[in-house]
Order: structure tokens, then sequence, then C-alpha cells
């Protein structure tokens, strides 16, 4: 008899974070961190404008004497100068003319985190600079935390005061946030939060339940969960074979949003969503598998742009289909060599389990281009190690038969500050994937090009005409260290970048080859 404890069972749920407030104001207050980003000493002028003038003169000197350099990254912390606790400054020299905006955003995110602890207001002074919503979207994303589920501590309390981002336009900024960045943070950190929660917690039912939950209330959105004897109706036996070894039925999630005024087809955006990743019967070593919780971060980043655009009422088209199982081995796994036909009615002959990805996404493309004849599809999932490999941790890579389409996301990438690497994709992949007994095969025999050839499987369920990418999001989904505005652990790669892109898609531009 299987048994099957729940995460309810367990009373195993996070304590809610309560992240620091953000607000806006044209003065700083009187107390607390003052947070000076600073390009150089000149800067003073402007942006040291609440500090009386024998203090400026001090804060000058104390640069002068660090031989403080003003470039990015760089930090200073005074105290005992003036009336506040801390003068934070921090080096905001940009990287060509002006600071972008995710230069602004890694200054917020940077204040953030330095003052995390702080139980005093935290005033970030950004008169002067491009966009100063672009700075509390920033703090939003670097101050974020898991909760988790350690016993609570006193001294580890959030603080309550709040992060003041001070600019002339105080108003205009916090309405600027209000439209996009704040929904735009809150998306991040859902993501995050399913990438990091582990197995027994997040598995295809509970991401389904995660979701209804954070959509609750937001105008324009329709969502689906397609069950078991759906999946069967609709002849979806590719992510049926992935579930079948574990005694957490799979899912097959569609979020539809439909913004004020959107016209014409949908950008669909298809997300690997494993829930945990053993390898099935192929199964993976035993060190580090605990990692393999994160193999739904693909799910969650679309899921999370969805969210993004809907909570800001975006006027886009958008779905997303999250397509959820758990790869587990037992008596009714799938084996290698077992052969299954996909959604569409191709075949595909499954060498080994552990490239399941590719499988579940074969069901969620093919779905999502029939059913909603979409301008475009762009797929995400931590699909392969080849990729980090190839790129290391600070690109995705990125797979597409249209030039138009590759362009959009390039551009997306760059304004958002989630980076892409663009591959080949060679015809003689084809050739390494044929199979005797089937139309595909999962992988090559004796190796290849691993992140190319899960890319072209892929795309062999995407009709040629319609736009199609592919985003190898494996290396980038979890941090090893702390950035800016992204924390150790579940990273959310990829909810700014698809945001983006939609809104500023181009139907037309994306059919380019």
């Amino acid at each position: 008899m299987r048994l099957v404890v729940a995460a309810s069972i367990l009373a195993l749920s996070a304590a809610a974070a309560e992240a620091r407030p953000i607000t806006f104001a044209t003065t700083a207050p009187a107390d607390g961190t003052l947070v000076l980003p600073l390009a150089s000493a000149a800067d003073l002028a402007t942006r040291g404008a609440s500090l009386d003038a024998a203090t400026r003169e001090a804060v000058a000197r104390a640069l002068a004497a660090a031989k403080f350099d003003f470039k990015a990254k760089s930090s200073l912390s005074l105290r005992g100068l003036g009336a506040y606790d801390e003068i934070l400054v921090l080096g905001a020299t940009p990287a060509g003319g002006t600071l972008s905006a995710v230069e602004v955003q890694n200054l917020g995110g940077a204040a953030a985190k330095a003052t995390a602890k702080s139980a005093k207001p935290v005033a970030f002074v950004a008169a002067g600079l491009p966009d100063p919503a672009q700075a509390a979207a920033g703090a939003a994303l670097g101050g974020y935390r898991f909760a988790g589920y350690k016993a609570p501590k006193p001294d580890e309390a959030r603080p309550t005061t709040p992060f003041v981002v001070v600019a002339p336009e105080a108003a205009a900024a916090q309405q600027a946030y209000a439209r996009r960045g704040q929904a735009l943070a809150e998306a991040v950190a859902f993501a995050r939060d399913l990438t990091i929660e582990p197995a027994n917690v997040i598995y295809p039912e509970t991401f389904v339940e995660r979701t209804r939950t954070a959509f609750q209330g937001v105008a324009g959105v329709t969502i689906e969960a397609l069950d078991v004897p759906a999946m069967q109706k609709l002849g979806m036996n590719a992510i049926l074979s992935v579930g079948q070894g574990s005694t957490r039925p799979p899912r097959m999630l569609v979020v539809e949003y439909r913004g004020p005024g959107a016209k014409g087809q949908p950008v669909v955006m298809a997300g690997k969503g494993i829930t945990f990743d053993s390898g099935g019967t192929s199964l993976k070593p035993g060190s580090g598998m605990w990692k393999m919780k994160d193999d739904m971060a693909g799910a969650a980043s679309v899921v999370g742009a969805v969210l993004s655009l809907a909570k800001s009422q975006a006027p886009v088209h958008v779905v997303a289909i999250a397509a959820l199982a758990e790869n587990m081995p037992d008596g009714g796994a799938a084996r290698p060599g077992d052969v299954m036909k996909a959604y569409n009615g191709k075949s595909i002959e499954r060498l080994n389990t552990d490239a399941e990805g590719r499988i579940v996404l074969a069901d969620a493309v093919a779905y999502g281009e029939r059913r909603f004849k979409p301008a475009a599809i762009v797929d995400l999932a931590t699909l392969t190690g080849a990729v980090g490999t190839a790129l290391g941790d600070d690109y995705a890579g990125l797979f597409s038969r249209h030039d138009g389409l590759v362009a959009q996301i390039e551009a997306a990438a760059k304004v958002t500050g989630e980076p892409v690497w663009r591959l080949p994709l060679h015809p003689s992949y084809a050739k390494d994937l044929e199979s005797p007994i089937a139309d595909i095969r999962d992988i090559a025999e004796g190796g290849g090009p691993g992140a190319g050839l899960g890319a072209h499987f892929i795309g062999f369920f995407v009709e040629p005409e319609t736009p199609w990418a592919h985003l190898d999001i494996a290396a980038v989904t979890w941090s090893s260290e702390d950035q800016p505005t992204t924390p150790k652990g579940g990273t959310g790669y990829g909810v700014r970048l698809l945001d983006e892109l939609a809104r500023s898609f181009d139907a037309a531009a994306a059919a380019r080859k």
C-alpha cells in the first residue's frame, strides 16, 4: 500500500516573511540610515542635501581617505557623522553614459541588502537618478527573503520601518512603481518561493493551489488544471509517462490572461514543472539530488510572468502552460526503451528517463499551439547540465528557428538584466535523434551536444511556421551567492524577461526567420 504523507499532515508551512515596506518622499527621514548613491564626490552637493555642511564635508573627507572609486558594487559605511546612525555610500558610476534601469535596480537592491537588519528607517536618495521607481523595484527584489521553516528567533525579526525612496517627484515615482515594479517584484518572489520550497510541500497539486491563491482577485485571468483523466482523454501520454512512477499525479496547468484592450493571438509561455526529479528508473546519483526540487523553476517563472502582467493589468494576451509532474522510480515507472505518443500524435522512444523535461514539454508546446494558435511560443526549462558547461551560470541558452523572435528576446534580456546567449540548432540534430521504432528519440546514443539536442527535441513538437524559442535556464535558476537583486538560492530567472517580452512583443517581427 502506498502511503502519501501530505504537507498538511506534517503541519509544514513556511511562515510569512514580512518585507520592509517601501515608501516615497521628497525629503529624507531625520534619523536611521541614509544611502547615497554617488558617481563622484560632486554628487554630494545634491544627494547629500539632507546633511548639514559640516557632515557633508566629513563625508567628503572620508571618501578621499578611503580612496573610494565610485564604481558599481563599491560601498563605504560611515558611522558617527551627523544625526544619522549610518551613512552608506554606494558607487554609482554607470557602465555607459547614464545609469540603466538595471543599474538603478542594483543600487536599490544593494541598499536593501546592506540595511536588512536596520531597525530604523532607511532613506535611499534617488535625486538625479534616471528612474527612482527602479530603485524601489530593486529594493523589493534585493530585500526578498524566503521565510523558511526555522523556529523564529527574536533577534531575527524583520524590520517594520520603511525603506524610503527620496526623490523630488516622489508622487510620480510612487505611481510608476505601483503600476509595474511592485507587481513584478511580487511575481519574482512567487517564483522564488516555489523554486526554494521542498518537494514534500510543492508537488503538482500544491503548485496549482499556490497559483490559484496568488491570482485571487486579479482581473482578466482564467485558470484550468488538467488532471490525469483529462490528460488521458486528450492523449497527453508524454507527461503521463513521466508522472506514472509517482504517488503525486501530474497536472497540466493553464493560466490565461487577456488584458484591457489586448488584441491578436497570445504569446504562449510553456514551463517545465518537474517538482522533484530523481531521474526515475534512470536514477540520478544521490549527491546533490536534493537540489532537484528546483526542476520546476521554468513552470514557476512562466506563471510568475503572467502574474506580474495580470497584477499590473498590462494590455497583453498571454498564456502560461506549466507541465507539472514528479519523476520518481517505482514498479509502475517508465522504463528506458518505452514508446508513447504525445498529444499531437508523434511517437517518442525514451532511452533515458532522466531526460524527462523535454518529454513533458512535448505535450505542453503541442497543446499550447493547437489550442491557442499563438503568435509565438517560448518555453523555459531547467533542461540540461550541458548548457552550464557551455555558458557558465551567467547566461540562459537561447535556441530558435526565428531570428525575429530571438531579437526580441535578446532585447528584453538586456533591458531586464536576465542575459541570454544564442546557441545553434544544427540540422544534424534531427539525425542524432532518429529512432528505428518511433518518430523521435529523447536522447542521442553516445552523447552529443546535449543542450542543442534537447532544444531540437522540443522544437520537433512545434510546427515550423510557428515562432518558437527555447530557453535552457538550468544554470541560472539557482545562485550560490548573493547579488544586488538576487539572493542565494532560487533566483526567479525569467519572470522579468518574459514580462518585458510580452509588453514589447511584435508578432510580425517575431515571425521573421
